[in-house]
């Protein structure tokens, strides 16, 4: 809100619509829902594995959060959830997550549950018809990472590259 005085501090108010909602199935085949984490934090990120980019630099940035987060990490859920589900399989998902942290949890399920997932977090992704990519596209989407209070409510949004890992592993904890 401009303030209209000359000044160009900015105020805020109110909550984000941004929610942790979704119903999921998780990298071992279990159907979850936004419950199964209510005890701990979420540090949460949408994207795919056929990603050749975006994806495996911020899991890995994710996965030294964990990591630096030392104790403390078992207090945060780390979650990826697809925006590929046509690809990203149970199985997919499963060796995808083992590479970048033994604590990462990757979410998959129905073009229709991803979609829902997406919109409850206000995010967005597109697939993107291209012969030279694997199966003929690739998936356009956002690149953000979510802190979601163990309540489901929006704490916070992080762009992977917009803080060092230590920066932003000392506001996870300074919350927790």
């Amino acid at each position: 809100m401009y303030l209209g005085n000359g000044s160009k501090n900015v105020r805020y108010s109110g909550e984000a619509a941004i929610r942790s909602e979704f119903s999921l199935t998780d990298h071992t085949g279990q159907d979850v829902t936004q419950a199964d984490y209510s005890d701990r934090w979420q540090m949460v990120f949408f994207g795919f594995t056929n990603c050749p980019d975006i994806c495996p630099t911020t899991l890995a940035y994710m996965a030294s959060v964990i990591d630096l987060l030392g104790d403390d990490a078992v207090k945060v859920a780390p979650i990826f959830i697809t925006v590929d589900p046509e690809r990203d399989t149970v199985p997919v998902m499963a060796e995808y997550v083992s590479v970048f942290h033994p604590r990462l949890i990757g979410l998959t399920g129905t073009e229709v549950q991803v979609a829902e997932a997406a919109t409850n977090f206000r995010t967005w992704y597109e697939r993107t018809e291209d012969d030279s990519a694997p199966d003929g596209y690739f998936m356009a989407h956002g690149g953000y990472v979510y802190l979601m209070r163990p309540d489901g409510a929006f704490e916070a949004v992080y762009q992977e590259g917009g803080q060092p890992p230590e920066v932003l592993a000392q506001d996870i904890l300074e919350k927790l």
